[in-house]
This record gives structure tokens, sequence and C-alpha cells, in this order.
């Protein structure tokens, strides 16, 4: 990250507060539970996969410890939230999501937080009055399947600052900065202000970022937006929105990043900065 406060979050201090803002939130109401049949198949496949990566490249007891001590770090650390968002999470989300037909969906990341400000239609998301970065508006309307608006829609939108830190999980940004729930029009239309937010390095001074140095892997994302949308009768859309051009885009340690999710950004007729993004949503099925 590049330096704007003066204080740099920890992997400890983020990865507890991931920790603890996501058994605050709990499992997902409303999911079925997981039979012991389905718990079974799942662990065992793993376990096996595990077991056959061992056998193959001849894991060492050495290398079986540090992997015990690694494991270990994660927990004391609390970066469980972190390194499942980072490395697992897009792969939960193509299978949840394969038989959507609106608009594309990706991951949610460690750092949502649940309970925002409401704000009307045309807005601009909370920030500090003297917030860094370039401000651009962004536009939009939420769909269904064949076209028709969805209006009231409800678009959470929560995004990095100009230094790619969130509010809520850097010391120093006020609750709720960058963060809010639009409420579209009777069109199910926006417009939102708010920064170009920048790229970010997960935290890369506790047990993650060991594992990534030590793999040589790049710990980037690309900048970004995420979203979710809802409105009652369809299915929340999760997602996140990138910046053509931007770095990272082919590179991003979370490995979820998609064409269809990818930005223009450019001047409107009056010279203000301006993207547009459409929100197609799948109907619940009765």
């Amino acid at each position: 990250m590049s330096a704007g406060i003066e204080v740099s979050p920890t992997a400890l201090a983020s990865g507890n507060a991931a920790t603890e803002r996501f058994r605050e939130r709990g499992v997902r109401r409303g999911d079925p539970p997981t039979s012991p049949r389905r718990i079974s198949e799942i662990v065992n496949e793993v376990l096996h996969g595990i077991h056959d990566a061992i056998r193959r490249h001849k894991v060492t007891y050495t290398e079986y410890q540090a992997v015990k001590d690694w494991l270990i770090s994660v927990g004391e650390n609390g970066e469980w939230p972190l390194f499942m968002d980072v490395f697992l999470e897009h792969v939960v989300e193509e299978v949840a999501h394969e038989h959507r037909q609106g608009s594309q969906g990706t991951i949610e990341g460690p750092y949502y937080l649940p309970g925002q400000k409401t704000l009307p239609s045309h807005s601009a998301l909370p920030m500090r009055e003297d917030e860094r970065g370039t401000r651009f508006v962004f536009t939009g309307q939420v769909l269904g399947l064949e076209g028709e608006p969805v209006p009231f829609a409800r678009l959470d939108l929560w995004h990095a600052d100009n230094d790619g830190y969130y509010s809520g999980f850097a010391p120093g940004i006020p609750e709720g900065n960058l963060r809010g729930v639009i409420v579209t029009d009777e069109h199910g239309k926006f417009a939102i202000t708010t920064i170009l937010p920048a790229p970010y390095q997960i935290p890369t001074d506790g047990a993650v970022g060991a594992l990534i140095r030590s793999a040589e892997w790049s710990p980037w994302r690309p900048a970004h937006l995420h979203l979710i949308v809802s409105k009652l009768g369809y299915f929340p859309l999760t997602t996140q929105l990138y910046f053509r051009d931007g770095q990272w885009l082919d590179n991003d340690i979370a490995q979820a990043t998609k064409p269809e999710l990818i930005l223009d950004v450019a001047p409107n007729p009056v010279g203000v900065l301006e993207t547009h993004y459409d929100f197609t949503l799948d109907p619940v099925q009765p």
C-alpha cells in the first residue's frame, strides 16, 4: 500500500478485525444445514487431495512442521478470513453462481461491514472533508432479466481509499468512510459520487504474507469497487468492478477479476470523470 496515514494496519490488527466482524455476522441466515454425509464427502476429498500432494511432492518432516507452525500463526493472527477470501472464495463464488443469467458476480472479500448509512439514488459516499483522491461519478441502472427496471433496489457499496485502506480495518479512518447503501430511484437508476480507489497489497507482515513471499507471488489487488446489489424477489448480486488499464488486473492475488467487470472512466460533456454500469438481477423462482 502507498503511504498516506501515519500508522499502517498490521496483519494482526486487520486479521483480528476481519475475524471479529465475520463472527458478528455469523453464518448466513436461511442457509440449509449441511448434512453429516456431505461434510464427510467434502472433508474426505479435501484430505485425500492433501495426502496425494504430500506423496507426489515427497513432503519432508521439516516441511510438514513448517506448515503446522504456519497454520498456528494464521489462527493466532486471525488471518483465516483473509486467507480463505483471497485463495478460496473465487471458486466458491464460481460454483454458487454458475446458473445465474444476470450480471457477473465475484468475491465479497474480508472487508464488508453491514449496517452502513442509507443514501438516496443521487448522492456522495461519506468521506472526509480532506479526502484525497480523484473524484468521479458512478452511474447506472438495476434491471431484471427482460431489461425491465428494478425500482428501489439497494446498492451496498464500499471501497478502499486513495492509500488502499478500508474504514473499519485501518487506524485513523472514520467509521463508515467510503461506505454506503444507495437506494435506486423508481426507474432503478443511481448516480454516486466517490473517489477512485487505489490498488493495494493484502497485509504481508503476517502468516499469509510469509506464504506469499516464500512462494514469490504478487500480493497486490487491482483497484476496485465492492457492491452487493439486492431487491426483494431477486437473488442478491455480490460483485466487484475494476478499472481498465489498472495495475494487476491480470495478476490479482485473489483471482477475482473478470473481463465483464472492467469499467471505462472518462470525462463527461461537462468535464467530470464518469463511469457507467448496469446491473442485471436474477429473479427468485417461486
